[in-house]
């Protein structure tokens, strides 16, 4: 399953904590990757957040992961479920 999670930071919340926050989402992010629940991490131009898609087993390891990013409690989430898309000719 993947999802695609658009993420922003929530000024209004600034605080130390949420610059350490902040700062742990790349160490955070990195060990997703090598996990491969992480397919790729974006900075979103213009923005105080990110894009990242993720690849996980089920919607409950989904929800443990995100719930477990360090800025969670620090930003607004829009979540979309990815789908596969083909072709539709055959032999694709």
């Amino acid at each position: 399953m993947k999802f695609l999670v658009l993420w922003q930071m929530e000024l209004s919340l600034l605080s130390p904590e949420m610059a350490r926050a902040v700062g742990a989402m790349p160490d955070y992010g990195e060990r997703l990757e090598s996990e491969g629940k992480v397919l790729s991490r974006y900075h979103v131009v213009g923005s105080h957040g990110g894009a990242w898609i993720y690849d996980v087993d089920s919607h409950e390891e989904f929800e443990r992961l995100l719930g477990r990013a360090p800025v969670f409690n620090f930003a607004r989430y829009t979540v979309h479920a990815l789908a596969e898309m083909d072709s539709g000719r055959p032999g694709d």
